[in-house]
């Protein structure tokens, strides 16, 4: 085939030295057949379509054969951001006029066609990596080359004909099979396709030996083995990239040079598959590795150093001799070089050199003989610091190039921007620049930017060439000057047509994260970036490196922080768990660097708080924080408590002398050129945490610094933060962002809501934090230090960035992850309980304390939730604040009303309302509640106190009425002390009155077990101690407590070896100096020792033996026994007073008094005298008193005594209860020995002892008195109050006739002698009572015990553990309902009127009655009718002048609180019958019956927080999926920054505006996630589901995961299979028939 050559017009457009010298021989025979076909097409006319794998061999192929033929060329790089105007015309303004200037195929297309000289020659127009265009310019393509005209007269009709040598030459990859767009169908077929393929093994092998002579030419051929195996259709099957053959001949230029190297080391430099594949893939590529004996890697050495690096004078400049040493003999050979002098190696004071890095440093200096490098490796692990070392050492100048997400190829190679006079030109990016004048570029962040994006570098890549928007040329050097001397053109004509040459010294180093494996957006090593660059990974330093490197860098740091920092980082760095893996990332080597910094400024902080503020373990997920925890303990770094965080350590503030001091760290207060920038805010002292702003407003006022401030958003672009280009006067004009204008004046630039912008657009700030520099959009950069074109960076200049935690609710990209190695983080935490209320109480003075604590506690528990999951709104000190404010100025609204100003937001999703109401009625806050839902037991009359009788006690005379008893004393014997573990737990406390008052206060569980039963409760203060038997155990908690401490006490109450052993304890709490303290006494059986405990805050007891004839009282002070011998046997003893005790015989029931000396011990007092009581009664019937079962120990107040008999008294008394009456008033015992007046109040029939029949115990089958007798005498309310059975109480006299009395523990028997009234307050049944129900009866008749609770009230223990609080005094309930009240707010149902307070400008003339409306209508203003208003001089309302106040009746109605709940109940009925309706349709529908709901709701009921929890999660997940990007080249939306310009000059498409980016072609589909649930049907389920209850929680469990995933199709697909003896797939649920309603997931529980 021939061709006949023309000669070019435009020769500085053809190609040359692409052919070798000798073009005939040199070639490869499959290329040559490559170039005949073109020839054909190009005969025939057609244009042609190179397809075939990555890399530059489709380029060369065409490159030659246009070379061959001495064709034009114009070079097209296509990316996904080619537009219509960069193939076609592009619009531009010279002097104030817009013109049209040819774009690559215009100019070409009608080249000079009307000029018809016979030799005219077609361009050629080669477009490559047409993969990457998008659809429009598809269908732009194939439009241009289908016009073909060739009538002369069409140029009349302006139409230019195109050339007929116009050829196009398109470049492209297979997709599907690459990543890219397919293309479109009228443009593929304007093609004829030719498969360019790696050359047949031979011509390559036989290239290769060329290359490597002295490469042993088995080494050669087992690495093309190797390299096309991984090309194989089998190794594709395998989802393994391509091996980029293309890039072996550099490999073997290096292997050539250093014959003794390992070839596994240099496939890892092309192909590294360590980092970029799995498991299996590593696997498959280790085995082609063996099989080609290429695995020799630990036998052959690697360069251990760089020796020196010399520049070298020669004729190319720019080379420096390299020496690296190879098992200790040095190799020298030339590389390219910077233009500054070389620096020798381990010379920088700032780079600490390790054997890795010298190593790594030594293969980048090979690697860079030959080709650019990509160093992979995580954050954060000095890839930078190392690109800087290499670019020192060889006299580099540095050009780093931050790259971003949605970067444009615009923005990689040529911006535009206008000219002083207005007129538009093309700017140079440094890209550019660096590869005119022979720098390094960083390409920093190679993983972040678009694929089709780096795409426009390949060529700059792989042959040194570039062509330019513009239409301006780089090209190779060597081309450069071939091209130079062919046309015998100078440097300047060159440069006139826009030829400009790449320096040979130019090179590039990427930088890059490891690609994620598996992941579809991460894993960006593809097979195109392969082709690219040498790779090189950087792994995490070995301990003892990075140990050398922190104590380089930091002298002064404390060895021991290090050593526990290393040792914790490289247990992480080797773990696994993917968990501790993603803690390591947070702990890189920069960020260690900056926790040993701050430890070695501030030495007394402990390494356990440094390393939790660089995780951020605040806000990680639990699991996380509890790893990251249990990694600190194995690494013994003991997590002291931080003083920063204990509220006793408070912080002060001062600034004096200009200087601040915060704590113990000064620092000078700044003097600003700009005041008005330094923040000032309302800022409470001594208040951590009023929100993220108000701290750091707080900060700079207090440092006196100005602040720039930038808030950004989902829509904040690279420019936003740059700067904001404008056009004035038809000339763009760039204004500095906050961010410039910090950078120059070195003010603080604060950083809002930095999670909300995307992660790429927020990298940038990378460099700016890093090395100080950053390119800026205009051309020029900020940099450290000086330079032309540059804004010198402040060395004030600081940031401060605020952050929201990542992960849902809030919605944001993890900031925090990219770049939080970067910073200094602090997490700032909501305010510890007692610093909210503080501030709380700052914002609202006059709010009573009481509502200010029920705010606190609840917001922190809602908080709590949010931390687990439970709700997705983490409510903030913000809202609490708000709350109240308003309560401060509006007081008499109520808090159940304010609050609703926060939560109303939730008030229609009916699972969180449920959860919220729960929470703050748990904290008594009564949302939902009315102002007369009072539910108070209801009073009945008391009978009348009546006189019974007198009391007298014998006085002196016969010696039978006195009897002296003797004493004697001797020391306790004391065992101990025995160590016990104090477990605390939360106590779940509930406020009783959140939905109505009642006399109930609080109620919670204890944590004891089911079969435990609760024996014995004391109160002390606030303290409340309850004692349990089985087994003996301690609670202790605080009235207002929300924790329980429980202490087992096995070990001191050993079970005694007789048989059945049925311990009864009581508990006494010892008062100052003891208090805290408590006594437990456990009665032994017969004879039973009983303990008074009247007196235990005095710090003693008394023991005596039932029928026993001695009192022992022990001193816990003294360590002392006081025995006391008595004349009498005794049935009981009570103390009322600390010398005088009331003792009764037994069998007889007489009363003695007993009077003894205040202190036994003394020597001089005498015995104990014992004064017998005789009873006297007014009238018959007293004498026989049954024996009291509770006496005071002092005496009621003298106006309780007064009101309680009805007539004004002072004297000595003690109330006496006993069965038969209500109460007794004993008036001047035990003081006054004249006969003492008996006053009672007399029950109709007297109290029984034992309980009564039982739906639990059935009858009782004890003997003998229960042991407590539950009475309690509360003097300071008046009152008696009991615990009783409900066979006991009057039930018909308490509850109408038609109402069931509800199921109780017992009633509260109340006793008022105030108001002579009763009251029988019903105690909640116990959920759970213990199955010893006979040991339950022995100790008390009712299934509570009691205490007296402060002034008035008291405190139940029933027998299941549920402890409740009781208000009973009239006082404290009245106080308590006003609050209650208040804390509701008053609806006092009056409509709320409109005033408007208005001047009509008219005078008042003389009042008048004014005339009567006949029809009554409302009048509004004037001055003519009567009842009116807001008029004048009439009589009506709110206007002025009138006679007097006349109501018409008129008014503004609004349907009050009242009303609307006086629905009639006709209507709640049909609205209760309609959902009842419903869901009986429903169930019909899907063929249920209502016990199957019911059974179901079993299940379902028991897991429905859960599966709400589970549902939030599946939402949040759901949030992430579909993320809105920027769409550019819109008709419509926001101006493109970037297009301004094109703006300018008329252009359309200079929009870009937000929306949901459709996947990139050839990226996999997202699937939904598949689960499976495996379930045990085992029968030991069935058979053991009465012992725990397995088989109902698996059926729960799985009730759970149908729910949670209904409607979640899309986003999980599950099974559930089963597994028994029988089998291991039982199928349950199939993944394509899911459960849809109750029914069908019914059918699956019960075949479970």
């Amino acid at each position: 085939i021939s061709y006949v050559l023309k000669t070019p017009r435009n020769p500085e457009l053809v190609l040359f030295t692409y052919l070798s010298s000798t073009v005939t021989e040199a070639l490869p025979q499959m290329v040559t057949q490559h170039l005949r076909w073109i020839m054909q097409k190009d005969l025939l006319g057609q244009d042609v379509f190179l397809i075939g794998p990555p890399g530059p061999l489709r380029r060369s192929v065409a490159m030659q054969y246009l070379e061959l033929t001495k064709r034009e060329v114009e070079y097209v790089a296509l990316s996904r951001d080619t537009m219509e105007t960069d193939l076609k015309q592009r619009r531009e303004i010279r002097s104030g006029t817009a013109f049209y200037i040819d774009q690559s195929i215009s100019f070409r297309f009608f080249s000079d066609s009307h000029r018809t000289t016979p030799n005219s020659v077609g361009f050629t127009l080669v477009l490559s990596t047409c993969d990457r265009i998008n659809r429009n310019v598809n269908i732009l393509i194939s439009e241009m080359l289908v016009t073909e005209h060739t009538k002369e007269e069409l140029d009349a009709w302006k139409i230019v004909r195109v050339s007929e040598d116009f050829r196009v030459i398109a470049l492209g990859l297979p997709v599907p099979r690459y990543k890219g767009n397919p293309l479109d169908p009228p443009l593929r077929s304007r093609f004829q396709a030719r498969d360019v393929y790696y050359l047949p093994f031979k011509d390559q092998l036989e290239h290769l030996y060329t290359i490597g002579p002295n490469v042993p030419p088995e080494r050669v051929s087992q690495l093309l083995s190797f390299a096309t195996t991984l090309c194989s259709q089998e190794s594709a099957s395998l989802s393994l990239p391509d091996f980029p053959v293309d890039n072996l001949p550099a490999a073997l230029a290096v292997l050539n040079l250093f014959p003794m190297l390992s070839a596994q080391q240099l496939v890892q430099r092309l192909y590294p598959y360590e980092v970029m594949l799995g498991k299996e893939g590593r696997t498959a590529v280790e085995g082609v590795l063996r099989r080609f004996e290429l695995i020799d890697g630990s036998t052959k050495p690697s360069p251990t150093a760089v020796v020196s690096v010399e520049s070298v004078n020669g004729d190319p400049a720019g080379q420096a001799a390299v020496t690296l040493n190879i098992t200790n003999q040095n190799i020298t050979f030339q590389v390219p070089a910077g233009t500054r002098p070389s620096r020798p190696p381990k010379s920088s004071p700032a780079f600490i050199s390790t054997p890795t890095h010298d190593r790594l440093l030594a293969e980048m200096m090979r690697s860079h003989l030959v080709k650019d490098i990509c160093l992979i490796g995580a954050k954060g692990c000095g890839k930078s610091v190392i690109a800087r070392e290499f670019a020192e050492m060889l006299g580099y100048s540095i050009e780093p190039i931050m790259l971003y997400q949605d970067m444009t190829a615009r923005d990689l190679l040529q911006q535009r921007y206008t000219l002083p006079n207005g007129d538009t030109a093309w700017r140079a990016s440094p890209l550019v620049t660096a590869a005119q004048e022979g720098k390094l570029v960083l390409l920093d962040g190679i993983h972040r930017v678009n694929l089709g994006t780096l795409a426009v570098l390949s060529r700059l890549l792989h042959d040194r060439e570039l062509a330019l928007y513009d239409g301006t040329r780089l090209l190779r050097w060597d081309r450069y000057q071939t091209l130079k001397d062919e046309l015998k053109l100078t440097h300047q004509e060159l440069q006139d047509r826009s030829i400009f040459p790449v320096h040979p010294s130019f090179r590039i180093i990427a930088l890059a994260e490891p690609p994620q494996v598996g992941s579809t957006s991460q894993q960006w090593l593809g097979p195109e970036i392969l082709t690219m660059f040498l790779f090189h990974t950087i792994k995490p330093l070995a301990k003892a490196e990075e140990t050398a490197v922190i104590q380089g860098m930091i002298p002064n740091v404390p060895k021991e922080a290090v050593e526990q920092l290393q040792h914790l980082t490289h247990s992480l760095r080797k773990s696994n768990d993917p968990t501790a893996l993603s803690l390591a990332s947070s702990l890189s080597t920069r960020q260690l660097l900056r926790i040993c910094r701050r430890l070695s400024q501030y030495p007394e902080e402990s390494v356990a708080h440094a390393v939790n503020k660089a995780c951020l373990s605040r806000f990680l997920p639990s699991l996380a924080r509890s790893a990251l925890q249990k990694s600190l303990v194995n690494c013994s770094i003991e997590d002291q408590p931080d003083p920063a965080s204990e509220q006793s350590h408070l912080y002060t503030c001062t600034v004096k002398d200009g200087l601040l001091t915060i704590g113990n760290v000064s620092v000078p207060v700044y003097s600003p050129d700009e005041k008005m920038k330094v923040p000032d805010v309302l800022f409470y002292e001594n208040v951590q945490g009023v929100g993220k702003n108000k701290i750091v407003d707080r900060f700079l006022h207090l440092m006196n610094r100005p602040r720039e401030y930038l808030q950004l958003h989902r829509d904040t672009t690279v420019q936003t933060l740059t700067l904001q280009p404008s056009v004035r006067d038809g000339i763009i004009v760039y204004e500095d962002s906050p961010l410039v204008k910090a950078v120059k004046m070195g003010h603080i630039l604060v950083i809002d809501e930095a999670d909300k912008a995307p992660t790429n657009v927020t990298c940038i700030l990378k460099t700016l934090v890093e090395s100080g520099e950053m390119i800026l959009a205009d051309g020029r950069r900020i940099v450290s230090a000086g330079r032309p074109n540059a804004i010198p960076m402040h060395p004030d200049f600081r940031m401060i960035v605020l952050a929201n935690r990542p992960g849902f609710p809030f919605l944001g990209n993890d900031f925090f992850g990219a770049l939080g190695d970067i910073f200094s983080c602090h997490a700032v935490d909501n305010p510890k309980p007692q610093a909210e209320f503080a501030m709380l109480k700052q914002y609202g003075p006059n709010v009573p304390d009481a509502i200010l604590q029920k705010l606190v506690a609840a917001f922190g528990e809602l908080r709590a939730m949010a931390d687990q999951g439970t709700i997705t709104y983490p409510y903030s000190t913000r809202e609490v604040v708000n709350i109240v404010k308003h309560l401060q100025k509006f007081p008499d609204e109520g808090l159940a009303n304010v609050v609703r100003n926060v939560f109303d937001f939730d008030s229609y999703n009916k699972d969180i309302r449920e959860v919220l109401i729960a929470a703050l009625h748990k904290h008594g806050i009564p949302i939902g509640a009315k102002p007369t839902s009072v539910h108070l037991a209801k009073e009945l009359p008391l009978p009348d106190c009546k006189m019974a009788g007198y009391w007298t006690i014998s006085q002196g005379g016969s010696t039978r009425r006195k009897l002296l008893c003797p004493t004697e004393s001797h020391q306790i014997d004391i065992k101990g002390p025995v160590f016990l573990r104090v477990q605390s737990y939360p106590s779940e406390r509930h406020e009783s009155r959140s939905v109505s008052f009642t006399e109930e206060q609080a109620h919670w569980q204890i944590p004891m077990n089911e079969v435990n039963i609760v024996c014995d409760v004391t109160t002390a203060n606030d303290s409340i101690y309850v004692a349990t038997c089985n087994p003996v155990s301690l609670y202790a908690m605080k009235e207002k407590g929300d924790s329980v401490q429980c202490v087992e006490l096995y070990d001191i109450f050993p079970r005694t070896i007789s048989g059945v052993w049925q311990p009864f304890v009581s508990v006494a709490a010892l008062g100052n100096p003891l208090q805290d303290q408590v006594v437990l006494h456990e009665e032994q059986v017969c004879p039973a020792y009983k303990m008074c405990k009247e007196f235990a805050h005095k710090n003693w007891f008394l023991f005596y033996k039932e029928n026993g004839s001695q009192l022992d009282v022990v001193d816990v002070l003294e360590g002392q026994v006081h025995t006391i011998s008595l004349p009498i046997n005794l049935k009981a003893v009570f103390l009322v007073a600390e010398d005088r005790w009331l003792l009764v015989e037994s069998k007889t029931d007489r009363k003695f008094l007993l009077t003894k000396p205040m202190h036994m011990g003394a020597e001089d007092t005498g015995v104990c005298q014992l004064h017998a009581i005789s009873e006297d009664a007014v009238n018959t019937g007293f004498g026989t008193s049954s024996a009291p079962q509770e006496v005071s120990n002092e005496q009621l107040p003298n106006e309780n005594l007064s009101t309680a008999l009805g007539q004004k008294i002072v004297s000595p008394n003690r109330v006496l209860c006993d069965t038969n009456t209500y109460a007794n008033v004993i008036v001047g015992f035990p003081d006054l020995m004249s006969p003492n007046e008996v006053y009672s109040f007399k029950r109709s029939s007297p109290i029984t002892e034992g309980r009564g029949p039982d739906m639990f115990f059935g009858t009782s089958k004890r003997t003998g008195p229960a042991k407590r007798v539950n009475c309690v005498c509360l003097l300071g309310a008046n009152q008696v109050v009991r615990a009783l059975p409900p066979t006991q109480v009057p039930l018909t006299e308490i509850y109408p006739k038609d109402v069931t009395p509800p199921m109780t523990a017992a009633y509260l028997e109340v006793t008022d002698l105030n108001s002579k009234k009763l009251k029988y307050i019903p105690v909640p049944r116990s959920s759970s009572v213990s199955p010893y129900t006979v040991w339950i009866s022995k100790v008390s008749d009712t299934d509570v015990v009691m205490a007296p609770l402060g002034s008035g009230g008291v405190v139940t223990v029933d027998m299941g553990g549920y402890v409740r609080l009781w208000e009973t005094g009239l006082d404290n309930l009245q106080r308590s309902l006003l609050e209650w009240r208040n804390m509701i707010g008053s609806e006092d149902g009056r409509p709320i009127q409109i005033t408007i307070q208005r001047d009509s400008g008219l005078d008042v003339s003389s009042p008048k009655h004014g005339q009567i409306d006949p029809k009554n209508a409302p009048h509004v203003g004037g001055n003519q009718w009567a009842g009116g208003t807001g008029g004048r001089d009439t009589a009506g309302l709110g206007g002025k002048g009138g006679p007097y106040r006349l109501d018409a009746g008129h008014k503004v109605y609004q349907i009050s609180q009242a009303e609307k709940d006086a629905v009639p109940d006709e209507v709640k009925r049909a609205a209760r019958e309609m959902g009842e309706k419903a869901f009986k349709q429903r169930l019909k529908e899907i063929e249920m019956s209502e016990y199957d709901a019911t059974t179901y709701e079993r299940f379902s009921g028991a897991v429905r927080r859960q599966v709400q929890s589970l549902r939030i999660i599946l939402d949040s997940l759901q949030a992430k999926g579909k993320e809105r990007q920027w769409l550019r080249n819109q008709a419509l939306g926001e101006l493109d920054d970037a297009k301004i310009i094109d703006g300018l000059t008329g252009e359309k498409a200079i929009y870009k505006r937000r929306g949901e980016l459709e996947p990139e072609l050839g990226s996999p589909q997202q699937k939904p996630k598949r689960l499976r649930l495996l379930a045990d049907v085992s029968g030991s389920m069935y058979r053991f589901n009465g012992v725990d209850g397995r088989l109902e929680r698996s059926m729960e469990a799985v009730c759970m995961v149908m729910e949670a995933l209904e409607n979640y199709e899309h986003k999980f697909k599950y099974d559930i299979v089963g597994h028994s003896g029988d089998g291991f797939d039982i199928e349950l649920v199939r993944c394509d028939k899911v459960p849809k309603n109750n029914k069908e997931r019914l059918k699956v529980l019960k075949v479970q």
